[in-house]
């Protein structure tokens, strides 16, 4: 059994380790960040960063979903506000390229890293589209969803096509796309 001593310098090792994770992609970008740069900036030794992530993809995964806020939709009872809502902070955060690059070379590299695809899909993605077929079940409650309706199919209806724009660069992101987009799925959900 470890020591409370040992446990809090682990943890202030982890923390450590994420923060500058953290800190390298959002400075150097994440082609440029190394887990010898990570190591660094923690204070650690990189086998440390190794005993614990597999990948520099691993340990900047861990370090978004350390910074992840409440992933509940908001609920006021209208499906249309409360899709808004979140629809213009999705294109928001997606057309702000430092906050969108870091999770563009995440995609990338999930595509040859079988692990960190899986992790991506389960600790961020999967809570994502979760909250959001949690809301859309709500509103299929309250008559606002069409009954017999596919909420996984819903779900990506209303997200699919951020993800393309966003990631094929076919048009810009603004407040009147996330408002088209809304109008759009509200009329196909009911």
């Amino acid at each position: 059994m470890r020591s409370p001593d040992a446990s809090r310098r682990s943890d202030r090792a982890r923390t450590a380790i994420l923060t500058a994770a953290a800190e390298a992609v959002a400075e150097l970008g994440y082609a440029k960040t190394s887990i010898e740069g990570i190591a660094g900036r923690a204070g650690v030794g990189k086998q440390t960063i190794y005993r614990w992530w597999p990948s520099k993809g691993a340990v900047v995964l861990d370090a978004l979903v350390a910074e992840q806020v409440d992933l509940e939709w908001p609920d006021s009872g209208d499906l249309e506000a409360d899709l808004r809502l979140v629809l213009r902070a999705t294109v928001a955060e997606f057309a702000d390229e430092s906050q969108s690059a870091t999770l563009r070379a995440l995609m990338l590299d999930m595509q040859n890293d079988a692990a960190l695809s899986e992790q991506v899909h389960t600790r961020m993605l999967g809570p994502q589209l979760a909250a959001t077929k949690r809301r859309l079940e709500s509103a299929q409650r309250t008559g606002q969803v069409a009954e017999g309706i596919d909420l996984d199919v819903a779900v990506e209806v209303v997200f699919g096509p951020i993800y393309h724009r966003w990631i094929l660069r076919t048009h810009p992101f603004d407040e009147a796309y996330a408002d088209a987009l809304t109008a759009l799925a509200v009329r196909a959900l009911r």
